[in-house]
């Protein structure tokens, strides 16, 4: 039915060019413009809250399971209240900063309390929707990256303290590199008159270097949990997080597919290469678990999954589906070795993995973008002939992986700097860890008042 739509719509459309007036053919044109006006927003809005879910029920469920029950509460209001914490500091100046044209570092000012941003579109960032849509696509971004990082520090910040650490890191190192990379004039931005062109589809140095590193960085700085290495630390409900994983996995499909600002082909293939990446990367986590352990567990699959999410995440708008596949093996064997055997070795308590899986799984998708980046897949940049540029490594631009590289190794100092400071700032002003005895009775009871399971009803 659809392609017989399609047929008499291509049909009537040739007709009417041959015989109707220039004014019936403005028209025309007019209406095909309204049509993919409506279908790219309708999509946009449809993957921000795909995105919005990866954070709450997504991250939730797949972080609160992985702790003890006395802090499955704790854990979950941390994703949660990212909802809404970030969402203000995004509407009063965060939008402003890291979409504003300032300089390659950080966005002026002319979007503060998201003056200008309604119905017209933002031509350098997408010509087809309202920014009021793109304000809102890439606020869902912001929520989920500092959520990220909580689960590094799980079971034992403070949740004053989370919410000052989330303020200051917003703007100290998300909105700088959201700038640098997908802003106009950033350092960063290959489109947009960057100074390097580092690729970055949907996050990888923005979204998940940035958390990742800034994840080692909380966890080193607040030390082990009480009684890490000697008591038991199981996950509490891997029901929870393997619901939670996939949530993660659906919401992921907005993530990159969206970042094509539009419902064409380009999604198309984000789409293709998201799930492919995912799924190669779980089988890859799997086998070396199989290997090393002599079982696969459920765990090791969802956290392969997000492994390799996280991997294809800044190439899914450049490569084909073979690379996806390679891309996310890689990941898969990549992140088990980080998070089983290195972690064990070097004795740091990240709890929930947030560097293993999206530092680590962060910094080698973005460096195998440069790899497999094709302007088969991705024509967007083009010489003064109108002819696409050579994308990656698979297209002749060895340079590319360098490129890469800075960007990299930008996201890895801006968020070990950054952090640091915001660190030692909330240490100064309320303290970072919850007390001995706090820990040991939970977070959901001596930060909420809450239990998250009442055995006695």
């Amino acid at each position: 039915m659809h392609r017989l739509f399609s047929l008499l719509s291509l049909t009537a459309a040739a007709a009417l060019a041959q015989t109707a007036a220039p004014d019936k053919i403005a028209a025309l044109e007019g209406a095909v413009a309204s049509a993919q006006t409506s279908g790219d927003n309708a999509w946009l809005l449809t993957s921000s809250a795909l995105v919005l879910m990866m954070t709450g029920p997504g991250l939730a469920l797949f972080y609160g399971g992985l702790v003890r029950k006395k802090n499955v509460l704790g854990t979950m209001m941390q994703s949660f209240i990212m909802m809404a914490w970030v969402t203000v500091l995004w509407a009063l100046a965060g939008y402003s900063l890291a979409f504003g044209e300032g300089n390659a570092f950080i966005g002026d000012l002319r979007y503060l309390f998201l003056n200008g941003v309604g119905a017209d579109p933002n031509g350098d960032y997408a010509a087809t929707i309202p920014q009021q849509t793109f304000m809102v696509f890439q606020l869902m971004f912001a929520i989920i990256t500092p959520g990220l990082i909580t689960g590094a520090f799980a079971e034992r910040m403070k949740f004053s303290a989370l919410l000052l650490f989330t303020t200051l890191w917003l703007f100290i190192v998300y909105l700088p590199m959201a700038h640098m990379v997908w802003g106009k004039g950033g350092l960063l931005n290959a489109f947009l008159g960057g100074q390097f062109r580092c690729f970055d589809f949907a996050g990888g140095t923005v979204v998940h270097i940035t958390s990742g590193i800034s994840a080692l960085v909380c966890a080193l700085y607040l030390g082990k949990r009480k009684g890490f290495g000697v008591e038991p630390m199981k996950p509490h409900s891997l029901v929870l997080s393997f619901i939670g994983a996939c949530l993660l996995w659906v919401g992921w499909f907005g993530f990159n597919a969206g970042s094509a600002l539009g419902s064409g082909a380009l999604a198309s293939s984000a789409f293709v290469a998201t799930h492919f990446g995912a799924a190669a990367a779980a089988l890859g986590w799997l086998a070396a678990e199989w290997l090393h352990n002599g079982k696969p567990s459920v765990l090791g699959g969802i956290s392969g999954a997000v492994a390799g999410l996280v991997a294809i995440t800044p190439a899914s708008g450049f490569v084909k589906p073979m690379p996806a596949l390679i891309i996310g093996a890689a990941a898969g064997f990549v992140c088990y070795a980080m998070v089983v055997i290195v972690k064990s070795k070097v004795g740091y308590d990240d709890s929930l993995d947030a560097f293993g899986v999206h530092g680590v799984g962060g910094t080698l998708g973005a460096l195998l973008t440069g790899v497999f980046a094709t302007n088969e897949v991705n024509n967007a940049l083009k010489d003064s002939a109108g002819k696409p540029l050579p994308l990656g490594l698979v297209d002749g631009n060895a340079g590319q992986i360098v490129d890469q590289a800075i960007g990299v190794g930008i996201a890895l100092a801006l968020g070990i700097v950054g952090t640091l400071i915001i660190l030692k700032i909330c240490d100064i002003v309320m303290g970072v860890r919850v007390g001995v005895e706090d820990e040991i009775s939970g977070l959901d009871l001596t930060q909420h008042g809450e239990e998250g399971y009442n055995l006695e009803s």
